[in-house]
């Protein structure tokens, strides 16, 4: 296989150079070389590789040149399955601690627990749900109840709040037109005179429902004391 490639290599160098226009020169150099290189190949022995297949390989874990990764319990776990005996570690070490123990199971427990409690746990979810669901429906059924009155409100209060502002805007009109009467023109009605007059008419209807209430309150006085004295 060596003396093929050489060949090739050769053949090669030889197509360049007849290129260049060195080829009628250069062909019984070439030859001579080709001869040499032919032998060195043959003559050429590599050196084995220093593999050691009879001992296993085993890290010494008081060397600081040993990676950490080999100086773990899994590592030796791994040595242990590898070469038996000959791995010189104790298989009661590889057993995983009381602690250790304890994790698995309450891993196994939490991820793969048994067909009881796989059973109690669907139960219970199928419960809750029906649980949700019923509240649900009843809930629907207290509102599907409850929608006419709701109506109802809803339409009073929008009639109410319609009459409201129709009042407001009515007395709105009435207050402008009470300014333009006593000033004589137009007033805005952001101004501080519109504003002041609002005011004052605020003050006196005040003072009307308190005379009412007093003619009211002296007028049930009134009426209740003949029949007392009768």
């Amino acid at each position: 296989m060596a003396a093929s490639m050489l060949c090739r290599r050769t053949a090669a160098l030889c197509q360049c150079r007849s290129l260049l226009g060195l080829s009628s020169i250069n062909t019984g150099l070439s030859a001579g070389w080709q001869g040499v290189l032919l032998s060195q190949t043959a003559a050429y022995n590599s050196r084995p590789l220093k593999l050691n297949l009879h001992e296993p390989y085993l890290p010494d874990k008081d060397s600081e040149k040993t990676p950490q990764w080999q100086k773990t319990a899994r590592y030796d776990r791994k040595l242990f399955g590898r070469y038996g005996s000959a791995s010189g570690v104790d298989p009661a070490s590889l057993w995983p601690s009381h602690e250790e123990l304890d994790k698995i199971i309450a891993e196994e427990t939490e991820w793969n627990p048994p067909l009881e409690v796989m059973l109690k746990n669907i139960e219970a979810k199928e419960k809750l749900e029906s649980e949700k669901r019923l509240a649900r429906e009843k809930l629907i059924a207290a509102n599907m109840a409850k929608m006419p009155k709701m109506v109802a409100d809803w339409r009073r209060e929008k009639r109410e709040t319609k009459q409201k502002l129709k009042e407001e805007k009515a007395r709105r009109e009435k207050l402008l037109a009470e300014a333009r009467e006593r000033f004589g023109f137009a007033v805005d009605p952001r101004s501080n005179k519109f504003l002041e007059m609002v005011a004052e008419i605020e003050k006196e209807e005040k003072k009307k429902k308190k005379l009412m209430k007093r003619r009211l309150r002296e007028e049930q006085t009134a009426t209740t004391t003949p029949a007392t004295s009768s």
